[in-house]
């Protein structure tokens, strides 16, 4: 307990680096089709190689300790694809009017279904990084109680993390409000989910946690940015720009989080 507020610190700095990624994505006064193509395709990038570079390992890892090596990554993968097909419902339940995964909508004439378009990708975007930020900042706070040591490189870790995700909530945000401000209030409010995940996990979770459930947890937060990455921002990003700069893009934010977690490692 003597170490909460410095972990929390910690969870809070490192949650709040979305605003960065904002800030950074609002630069252009103007977001023309090929910047939201490659920044959309970047977005994507991020998702895809943090999923199972990152996350799916981590669940497999918690959940072969739990139930053993046979059953350990069936269960890892029955909650990836569990994640999959809950998003897909959702998806699925979606007027076709503003549902911004059917195709041909971004090339609509009318400028609202456009925004709208846009609109629905920040949120959705911006509720599958809240969800994958919220056991970041449980486990970030946690290394914070226990270990120092530990505790930093994890937040330097996220935090870099979180700066490329702050751009996937910012682009859309902005180009269907046309306002940098709000932009820039919903990468930093989708970065409150870490330290929110800090305060709930150690209220209530904490009693109930174990590597079952987190690995569980995890499996299927990486099927949900997984679908949303395939379905929605790849496809976004292709339909405003040439389909080699949302390449160009995707490689880039794989990158980027190849050399972060690198770095991470080397810590």
């Amino acid at each position: 307990m003597e170490n909460f507020w410095l972990a929390f610190g910690l969870t809070l700095l490192a949650g709040l680096c979305t605003g960065i990624g904002g800030l950074i994505s609002v630069v252009p006064r103007r977001a023309s089709g090929a910047f939201l193509s490659v920044s959309l395709g970047f977005s994507a990038g991020v998702m895809l190689y943090v999923s199972f570079m990152e996350i799916m390992p981590k669940a497999l890892e918690s959940l072969t300790a739990a139930n053993g090596p046979a059953a350990g990554p069936w269960a890892a993968g029955a909650a990836f694809f569990a994640g999959i097909l809950l998003i897909g419902v959702i998806d699925r339940l979606v007027p076709e009017q503003i549902n911004p995964h059917e195709p041909g909508l971004v090339h609509d004439p009318a400028a609202a279904v456009k925004r709208r378009r846009m609109m629905k990708t920040g949120t959705v975007t911006a509720l599958a990084i809240g969800v994958h930020n919220f056991p970041e900042g449980f486990a970030t706070f946690i290394a914070g109680l226990t270990d120092l040591q530990v505790a930093l490189p994890v937040a330097l870790a996220i935090a870099l993390h979180n700066i490329p995700e702050g751009v996937a909530v910012a682009v859309p945000i902005r180009e269907a409000t046309g306002s940098r401000r709000k932009a820039v209030r919903w990468s930093f409010l989708s970065g409150l989910a870490e330290p929110a995940g800090a305060l709930i996990g150690f209220a209530l979770l904490m009693p109930f946690m174990n590597d079952f459930t987190l690995g569980l947890t995890f499996a299927l937060v990486a099927g949900i940015m997984v679908f949303i990455s395939l379905d929605e921002l790849l496809p976004t990003a292709r339909e405003y720009g040439k389909h080699h700069l949302a390449m160009y893009g995707l490689v880039a934010g794989m990158a980027v989080m190849a050399v972060s977690l690198l770095l991470f490692a080397t810590l």
